[in-house]
Protein backbone atom coordinates (compact mmCIF):
# COMPACT_ATOMS: atom_id res chain seq x y z
CA UNK A 1 0.00 0.00 0.00
CA UNK A 2 1.21 3.44 -0.79
CA UNK A 3 0.74 6.33 1.33
CA UNK A 4 0.68 9.76 -0.12
CA UNK A 5 1.36 13.38 1.96
CA UNK A 6 1.09 16.66 0.09
CA UNK A 7 2.23 20.17 1.92
CA UNK A 8 3.31 22.82 0.63
CA UNK A 9 0.16 24.68 -0.33
CA UNK A 10 -0.96 28.18 1.34
CA UNK A 11 -2.41 31.43 -0.19
CA UNK A 12 -0.27 32.94 -2.02
CA UNK A 13 0.05 36.05 -4.03
CA UNK A 14 -0.83 36.16 -8.22
CA UNK A 15 2.41 36.08 -10.21
CA UNK A 16 4.78 34.40 -7.33
CA UNK A 17 5.79 30.68 -7.28
CA UNK A 18 4.84 28.09 -5.24
CA UNK A 19 6.34 24.21 -4.95
CA UNK A 20 4.33 21.54 -3.86
CA UNK A 21 5.21 18.29 -2.13
CA UNK A 22 3.92 14.63 -2.12
CA UNK A 23 6.02 12.52 0.45
CA UNK A 24 5.45 8.84 -0.48
CA UNK A 25 5.94 5.75 1.46
CA UNK A 26 4.67 2.13 1.86
CA UNK A 27 6.06 0.63 -0.89
CA UNK A 28 10.28 1.95 -1.61
CA UNK A 29 10.91 -0.76 -4.32
CA UNK A 30 8.07 -0.37 -7.04
CA UNK A 31 8.83 2.05 -9.78
CA UNK A 32 5.26 4.56 -9.96
CA UNK A 33 3.23 6.87 -12.06
CA UNK A 34 3.05 9.49 -10.36
CA UNK A 35 1.02 12.66 -11.17
CA UNK A 36 -0.56 16.49 -9.54
CA UNK A 37 -4.25 16.75 -10.40
CA UNK A 38 -6.43 20.03 -9.35
CA UNK A 39 -9.37 20.13 -8.42
CA UNK A 40 -11.20 23.93 -8.31
CA UNK A 41 -14.46 24.53 -6.49
CA UNK A 42 -17.34 23.43 -8.66
CA UNK A 43 -15.26 21.68 -11.36
CA UNK A 44 -14.23 17.86 -11.66
CA UNK A 45 -10.44 17.16 -10.81
CA UNK A 46 -8.31 16.90 -13.70
CA UNK A 47 -4.55 15.90 -14.17
CA UNK A 48 -2.27 18.50 -15.08
CA UNK A 49 0.93 17.04 -15.01
CA UNK A 50 2.43 13.04 -14.15
CA UNK A 51 6.09 11.24 -14.42
CA UNK A 52 7.41 8.08 -13.74
CA UNK A 53 10.15 7.55 -11.08
CA UNK A 54 11.44 5.09 -13.36
CA UNK A 55 12.59 8.11 -15.58
CA UNK A 56 11.79 9.50 -19.08
CA UNK A 57 9.75 12.57 -20.10
CA UNK A 58 6.92 14.41 -17.63
CA UNK A 59 3.79 14.93 -19.04
CA UNK A 60 1.92 17.84 -18.75
CA UNK A 61 -1.65 19.42 -19.87
CA UNK A 62 -1.66 22.16 -22.48
CA UNK A 63 -2.81 24.30 -20.48
CA UNK A 64 -0.12 24.43 -18.05
CA UNK A 65 3.03 23.67 -20.28
CA UNK A 66 5.78 26.25 -19.58
CA UNK A 67 4.38 27.40 -15.61
CA UNK A 68 4.05 24.18 -14.67
CA UNK A 69 7.48 21.51 -13.43
CA UNK A 70 7.09 18.16 -11.91
CA UNK A 71 10.03 16.51 -10.53
CA UNK A 72 10.97 14.09 -8.08
CA UNK A 73 14.31 13.27 -5.24
CA UNK A 74 14.38 9.85 -5.74
CA UNK A 75 16.29 9.77 -2.40
CA UNK A 76 13.55 11.69 0.00
CA UNK A 77 10.70 9.29 -2.22
CA UNK A 78 9.31 13.22 -2.76
CA UNK A 79 7.38 14.37 -5.81
CA UNK A 80 7.35 18.23 -6.64
CA UNK A 81 5.57 20.46 -8.68
CA UNK A 82 6.56 23.60 -9.17
CA UNK A 83 3.99 26.52 -10.41
CA UNK A 84 4.85 30.17 -11.55
CA UNK A 85 3.52 32.75 -12.46
CA UNK A 86 0.26 31.99 -10.95
CA UNK A 87 -3.23 32.97 -11.25
CA UNK A 88 -5.95 33.73 -9.73
CA UNK A 89 -7.80 30.31 -11.91
CA UNK A 90 -4.64 28.40 -10.22
CA UNK A 91 -6.60 28.45 -6.88
CA UNK A 92 -7.43 24.58 -6.20
CA UNK A 93 -7.31 21.80 -4.20
CA UNK A 94 -4.02 20.21 -5.62
CA UNK A 95 -3.68 15.91 -5.06
CA UNK A 96 -0.71 13.93 -5.53
CA UNK A 97 -1.64 10.77 -7.61
CA UNK A 98 0.58 7.08 -8.31
CA UNK A 99 0.51 3.79 -9.19
CA UNK A 100 2.58 1.27 -9.82
CA UNK A 101 2.97 1.21 -13.28
CA UNK A 102 4.77 2.80 -16.17
CA UNK A 103 2.41 6.39 -17.14
CA UNK A 104 -0.21 6.27 -19.97
CA UNK A 105 -3.07 8.14 -20.71
CA UNK A 106 -5.99 7.37 -18.72
CA UNK A 107 -4.17 5.28 -16.77
CA UNK A 108 -6.19 4.24 -13.38
CA UNK A 109 -4.61 6.09 -9.84
CA UNK A 110 -4.79 3.54 -7.08
CA UNK A 111 -3.34 5.52 -4.31
CA UNK A 112 -4.21 9.77 -3.85
CA UNK A 113 -2.88 12.15 -0.51
CA UNK A 114 -5.47 14.36 1.06
CA UNK A 115 -4.30 17.13 -1.03
CA UNK A 116 -3.30 20.47 -0.23
CA UNK A 117 -4.74 23.86 -0.82
CA UNK A 118 -3.53 26.74 -3.04
CA UNK A 119 -5.30 30.53 -3.24
CA UNK A 120 -4.01 32.53 -5.08
CA UNK A 121 -5.14 36.06 -4.81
Amino acid sequence: HVQLVESGGGSVQAGSSVTLSCVHSGDNYSRLCMAWFRQSPGKEREERAAMYTGGGTPWYADSVKGRFTISQDKAKNTLYLQINSLKPEDTAMYYCAAVRSECYRGIYYQYWGQGTQVTVS
